[in-house]
């Protein structure tokens, strides 16, 4: 029954998982050979994100999935002293976690990833970095769903409200990537105007900031991840931003004649200064000096006479 969905885990295993036998010891990094004996291991690509990963701390986090209306699991690895759990989700198409991957496609990944958190009621402090190794025998492996899922098979059965970015946790998942390349491009933006550094100075800020960044999730993201999201908004910025692009920037949207037009807009786009007051039948109501009732007024069109 598990052979294919072991088969499929390991074939997707990084070169050199991060692998432990014991938490509180901290993890360390081999060749997967040596990794794959451990308790616990790296389950996803430094870059690339095949499966998502769920910690469901409860008694029957491996079967009550289904009485919360989620997807199936295509694999659930249990703790048989406490019935807790990690829930993998095969995908079969990965996230591109690196830099160079687009961030429209990582933002509704996140979303995704947020709202089946929520179904499954998962862990939302889960750094999603190792999981209970299936190859344990430690552990047990139970196989539901077969077919690797795309991301849209699973959005159809979460609310995806979750693809506000209000809703999508900072610190969570692949809500740290969207946030930490928000944060930084934002701050890029800005920041390079300030002297216009080379772009080996220019890179070394971004890293800095990055990695400050970063240092600010309960669960940091791997350094090198970091260090390409800095190289990347480094590169863009530095080959759009340059003090003669900016310039001409502001030479073309700041003008005097379109500032002009701009104050005019905010003063009201030229409307009158007095407010002229015409007075409506309404107000006046002339049907009572004419002696009339108001409805015979309107239906002779007494109302019309005077226009």
């Amino acid at each position: 029954m598990s052979n294919q969905a072991l088969d499929l885990f390991n074939e997707r295993l990084p070169r050199k998982p991060y692998f432990t036998d014991e938490l509180q010891f901290g993890v360390r990094i081999a060749g997967k050979e040596r990794a794959i004996l451990a308790k616990y291991i790296q389950f996803n690509q430094p870059h690339a994100m095949f499966w998502l990963g769920f910690d469901v701390d409860r008694p029957g986090a491996a079967i009550d999935w289904s009485d919360r209306n989620a997807p199936a699991p295509t694999l659930t690895i249990m703790n048989p002293e406490n019935g807790h759990a990690h829930l993998l989700y095969a995908l079969k198409t990965a996230v591109r976690t690196a830099p160079d991957g687009k961030i429209k496609p990582l933002k509704y990944a996140a979303a995704v990833e947020r709202a089946l958190c929520k179904k499954l009621d998962a862990d939302t402090g889960y750094s999603g970095l190792i999981c209970k190794n299936p190859n344990h025998d430690h552990w047990q492996l139970a196989v539901w769903q077969p077919e690797l899922y795309t991301l849209d098979w699973l959005a159809d059965s979460l609310d995806l409200s979750a693809a506000n970015d209000k809703e999508i946790l900072p610190d969570y998942g692949l809500g740290r990537n969207c946030t930490l390349f928000d944060k930084t491009r934002k701050w890029a933006y800005r920041a390079i105007r300030q002297g216009w550094p080379d772009y080996e100075q220019w890179l070394r800020a971004c890293y800095e900031r990055a990695n400050a960044y970063n240092l600010q999730f309960a669960a940091p993201l791997d350094e090198n991840e970091v260090n390409g999201i800095a190289k990347s908004i480094a590169k863009w910025t530095k080959s759009k931003f340059s003090e003669e692009t900016f310039g001409a920037y502001v030479s073309r949207t700041h003008s005097s004649e379109i500032q002009s037009v701009r104050g005019k807009k905010s003063r009201g786009g030229g409307r009158p200064k007095g407010r002229i007051s015409i007075a409506s039948d309404a107000s006046l109501k002339p049907w009572v000096n004419l002696n009339i009732s108001r409805s015979k007024y309107y239906r002779l069109g007494m109302n019309k006479r005077f226009l």
